[in-house]
């Protein structure tokens, strides 16, 4: 009789352990799934802004020749942006780029010819608008990381999450220098 007693204690036991573990699971890959998509609202935000540079830099290139270089940076971290691979790649490029865009939008700021052509303005429009899209999606994705992050470290959790290869996610965070407003020479 005690030892049928003790057997269904362990059963029961073992029957908790098993749906804690499947709740944690559970959790993960919702919390997971939750980062990656808000990381593919990060990434569509920035395929808006990539899409949109070839027009404004053509468009820009014969009013701002004197800024070429700029231009042809933003070019080549386009590029860069376009071919990286893995999230933290893309969050790196993407950093660069915003230096980049940041430094562009200066120098249409400080041109008011530049500012009264319409398809300029336009474009420029659209990439201030972009911005504020890819910040917004970007304090989301990191959300969402912190989110993800506090469920994997926190015990219990981090026992099933250690178990099954579960592992933290890099916040996107700004470059060195960022917080740095770029000089532009007139």
């Amino acid at each position: 009789m005690k030892t049928n007693k003790y057997l269904w204690a362990a059963l029961v036991l073992l029957v908790l352990i098993l749906l804690w573990a499947t709740i944690t699971f559970n959790s993960l890959v919702k919390k997971e799934e939750n980062v990656n998509n808000q990381w593919a609202q990060v990434e569509t935000q920035y395929q808006r802004r990539i899409d949109l540079i070839p027009n404004l830099v053509e468009t820009t290139k014969g009013y701002i020749q004197f800024e070429s270089n700029l231009l042809e940076n933003i070019t080549v971290l386009r590029s860069g942006w376009i071919n990286a691979n893995s999230p933290d790649e893309k969050i790196t490029a993407a950093s660069e780029l915003d230096s980049a865009i940041s430094r562009l939008l200066l120098v249409y700021e400080n041109y008011p010819e530049l500012k009264s052509i319409e398809a300029v303005r336009s474009l420029m429009d659209e990439v201030s608008g972009t911005e504020n899209r890819i910040s917004v999606e970007r304090q989301r994705y990191n959300n969402a990381v912190k989110d993800y992050n506090v469920y994997v470290k926190t015990f219990p959790n981090s026992i099933i999450a250690t178990m099954l290869g579960y592992k933290t996610k890099a916040y996107y965070e700004s470059i060195d220098g960022a917080n740095t407003a770029p000089k532009i020479q007139i």
